[in-house]
């Protein structure tokens, strides 16, 4: 059995390190930030030290065969019900997911932390740390390279459809989002149509606009509505 000392030394240690995680989330403004990083890796290491020292005193009574671990290992699935809270589904778009992710991480630190494996809980930290604050900035370069692409013209009204639109983008007609077609207020003879396109890389939009500005049903382009 760890002294009291140590224990203390223990819930004290996973707070710390859960609070340097929910810092970071909590500079992202996002709702499991600061405190509940904490408690989950405070919960996490205490619920570690009960499952490893908790049932000492039956341990050695006859007839008696427990699995201390098994208390430890429920904290992983149990876990899931705050990640499922940290995420949120706005449109297409799904959010949260690593927050989420950190709770998770964060309840294995204080696991490690209630178990006595301060250099895993340590390295554990450091390494989380990095991915979330330090890999974001590479993270966000790469997203803004594939940014969606607007494209919206006047063509002949009823000569522009989705297998026209699909013929004359060929093997990029996947990245189509949105195909919006409309009677024309300025021109009864004009169709406006509007296409969204996502995961477009800079080099790739010059080519699209020019590909669906060369076809002959094309009156107006872009800038020119």
């Amino acid at each position: 059995m760890i002294s009291n000392v140590d224990l203390i030394l223990r819930l004290l240690a996973a707070a710390l390190l859960g609070s340097l995680i929910g810092f970071e989330r909590e500079r992202q403004h996002w709702a499991a930030g600061l405190r509940t990083h904490m408690l989950v890796c405070v919960g996490s290491c205490l619920i570690m030290i009960v499952s490893a020292y908790g049932f000492a005193d039956v341990l050695g009574e006859d007839h008696v065969s427990l699995d201390p671990s098994r208390v430890a290992a429920q904290v992983v699935s149990g876990i899931g019900f705050l990640g499922a809270g940290a995420i949120l589904l706005r449109g297409e778009i799904v959010r949260g997911l690593t927050t989420a992710a950190s709770l998770w991480s964060v309840a294995a630190i204080g696991l490690a932390v209630g178990g006595g494996l301060y250099v895993a809980a340590v390295a554990s930290t450091t390494i989380i740390l990095l991915i979330l604050a330090g890999v974001k900035p590479l993270e966000e370069r790469y997203r803004s390279r594939r940014q969606s692409l607007e494209i919206r013209m006047s063509v002949e009204r009823g000569s522009m459809s989705i297998d026209v639109l699909r013929q004359a983008l060929g093997t990029q007609s996947p990245q189509v989002r949105q195909f919006v077609v409309q009677h024309s207020d300025l021109d009864a003879a004009l169709d406006d149509v509007t296409i969204v396109m996502a995961r477009v890389v800079p080099r790739d939009a010059k080519a699209i606009t020019d590909r669906l500005r060369m076809l002959p049903q094309v009156h107006q382009f872009g800038d020119n509505l």
